[in-house]
């Protein structure tokens, strides 16, 4: 569980985040709803210790981030899908990660397997493409089995079958009763996959309620009609008293009702209806036989087993674009201080000396005993 109190970010005269206070429970996609600069990314990196609040407090728990010892076997992230070493291999990354947290090695294969770069695993990932580069952040956020998961932007750069995947990963999680934290932009997405829906704008809190409420509450349904006998049929509406809209070219638009009352209404009558058609936001529309879009991804029931199979990674990454031409030849691999990972190749004499730091805390060693 996720705890934000009075959490506010100022820079100098700026307020990015306003005194936000929210809880993100387990068992349940919760979506973090915004526009863009709406201070969405500022308070996941407040959540994870990498920029300190202005004041407020965050707690991971019932613990401050910096005080979780082995961080990815509490909490897993996604924040920057770039945030790697571009000169490394997909299965160094991920090995870095695993020995500065001390997780075991046969661990990484297996979130390798789960994204679906088992194919690529040994290809750098500076050839990686965007939707490769996010599934190599979602094995990041995997490899410690935690217990919450945060991912911002996850659908980024993923192809329609990509997506799928991803929000059925999200939503298996949430069914072991995990604690999954999800930001986006996009209506349409949060309502495909969340459960719940924290909504900000401007840094403030707007809404924190369940997705059916806010939809509910903030959306127009009505029933579309059309008929040759126009007159006839406002006249039978207006005496039901049943609110009408004229949307012109003919087309009446009715709400408070359903489309079946409408039908039994003008059959009454004997009025012929060229048209009766419930109309609903485009987020809330489904349909099964279609390929997968933005629109169109049904939700998958999930068994709520704590340790079930996670989906698979769908296509094999090595389908996807490959690492680029001419990347090959001697190792460019820089390694940082310390003991996290084990040298697999020579240091090319022209490697940039500078050891890069991560946005990211899924790619960053532990602060834990340091």
């Amino acid at each position: 569980m996720i705890e934000l109190e009075g959490l506010t970010k100022r820079y100098g005269e700026k307020v990015a985040v306003n005194n936000l206070t929210f809880t993100v429970r387990p068992g349940m996609v919760t979506g973090f709803l915004g526009p863009n600069g709406a201070g969405k990314s500022t308070t996941m990196r407040m959540m994870l210790g990498l920029d300190n609040p202005s004041a407020g407090a965050v707690r991971i728990d019932g613990k401050h981030y910096a005080q979780l010892r082995d961080p990815l076997t509490y909490i897993g992230a996604l924040l920057d899908a770039k945030a790697t070493h571009g000169g490394r291999s997909a299965f160094n990354h991920l090995l870095c990660l695993a020995q500065s947290n001390g997780i075991p090695r046969a661990r990484v294969g297996e979130v390798l397997d789960t994204v679906g770069l088992t194919a690529v695993a040994r290809k750098k990932a500076k050839g990686f493409s965007l939707g490769m580069g996010q599934r190599l952040g979602i094995a990041g956020a995997l490899l410690g089995d935690p217990e919450i998961l945060m991912f911002d932007e996850p659908v980024n750069g993923l192809d329609p079958e990509g997506i799928h995947w991803i929000r059925n990963l999200m939503k298996s999680l949430a069914g072991q009763g995990r604690t999954v934290f999800v930001s986006s932009h996009l209506m349409s997405e949060m309502a495909l996959t969340a459960d719940h829906l924290v909504v900000i704008g401007q840094g403030r809190l707007l809404a924190d309620t369940s997705m059916s409420d806010f939809i509910r509450r903030n959306s127009r349904s009505y029933v579309r009609l059309r008929s040759p006998e126009r007159e006839r049929l406002l006249d039978v509406l207006h005496r039901a008293e049943v609110t009408v809209t004229e949307a012109g070219d003919g087309v009446l638009e009715v709400d408070g009702t359903t489309a079946e009352h409408l039908g039994e209404l003008a059959a009454s009558h004997r009025i012929v209806l060229h048209e009766l058609s419930p109309q609903q936001p485009p987020w809330r529309r489904r349909s099964c036989g279609s390929p997968p879009s933005r629109w169109s991804i049904t939700r998958t029931p999930t068994t709520p087993a704590r340790r079930r199979a996670l989906p698979p990674g769908g296509p094999p990454a090595g389908a996807s674009p490959g690492p680029r031409a001419g990347s090959g030849g001697r190792g460019t691999e820089r390694w940082p201080r310390g003991r996290c990972c084990d040298r697999s190749g020579p240091r090319s004499a022209r490697s940039p000396r500078r050891c890069g730091r991560s946005a990211s805390p899924v790619s960053s060693p532990s602060r834990s005993g340091r």
